[in-house]
């Protein structure tokens, strides 16, 4: 028992770092996958922010971004919780932290990544297919029914409305404007590069996002955090709880058609999932 006193009262004059591990693709997921959405990682900053004697929170970041509202809200919340508690945060980027991912980095005092991460696409990209006389060639008939003039933009069995698309870029073009302010807020005086090149979309390796000014430095969390905060830095990763993915699908009450539907819908999130991914080389 006095052992283990000790051991407490020693602990407290040593410094704690909280990890909170921000993974995959943002946006909410459906039946088959988990996406980073304020619902699903709110609850695991609550936890990383909430010791007493807390020293900083560390961000493992590897993701290569998905939708940018989700991004907000949630580097928006540990911006918040950071002012809150008067804690620095700290975001290590491992294989990717690119689009959205970068944007959640941006929610840390200090970024880090490996020397060679995929770091950068500051910019916004919309994909999709079109299956213009697809159906026709299937002989099935499609009726779709609409109340507004622009509730059908977009629609990937029609042809494509050139008035559409212009929508398309304009919304983009905003979202854009915001991210640009975002890395210019939070990056302000310590960007090397000109704005053309920064916010093009390109990304570039750790080691040249250091040269560019967009990442702080290179080295993996636990040997910054020794550097920062001595070698006998308390490192306390925050998990979220467990689940079955499946449960929902398996439910006792969920029809055939239900589970098609589930089984349909977790097809097609994977595939833009593993899009995303791919097109960083991952």
């Amino acid at each position: 028992m006095l052992s283990a006193l000790c051991d407490r009262l020693v602990g407290r004059n040593r410094s704690l770092v909280t990890v909170v591990r921000l993974t995959g693709v943002i946006g909410h997921g459906g039946r088959f996958r988990s996406g980073l959405s304020l619902a699903s990682v709110a609850p695991l900053l609550e936890r990383a922010f909430a010791p007493r004697r807390l020293t900083a929170v560390a961000l493992a970041i590897n993701s290569p971004g998905g939708a940018p509202v989700q991004a907000a809200l949630i580097a928006g919340r540990i911006r918040q919780l950071a002012a809150e508690k008067q804690v620095p945060v700290l975001a290590f980027a491992e294989d990717v932290a690119a689009s959205g991912g970068y944007w959640l980095a941006c929610a840390a005092d200090e970024i880090y990544a490996d020397a060679s991460s995929v770091i950068g696409s500051i910019g916004v990209i919309s994909g999709g297919f079109g299956f213009t006389g697809f159906l026709q060639r299937l002989g099935v008939e499609r009726r779709v029914y609409t109340a507004g003039s622009h509730k059908g933009m977009l629609d990937p069995f029609l042809p494509e409305n050139p008035d559409d698309v212009i929508r398309l870029q304009a919304m983009q073009a905003e979202i854009h404007e915001d991210f640009k302010a975002l890395v210019n807020q939070r990056r302000a005086g310590r960007l090397r590069a000109a704005a053309d090149e920064l916010f093009s979309g390109a990304f570039w390796t750790g080691r040249r996002a250091v040269e560019l000014g967009l990442v702080d430095g290179l080295g993996d969390l636990h040997t910054v955090l020794r550097a920062h905060y001595g070698a006998r830095v308390r490192v306390r990763a925050i998990e979220p709880p467990g689940r079955w993915p499946m449960a929902r699908w398996l439910r006792p009450d969920a029809s055939v058609a239900e589970g098609l539907d589930a089984a349909a819908t977790g097809l097609i999130a994977s595939a833009t999932e593993t899009a995303l991914w791919s097109r960083y080389g991952l």
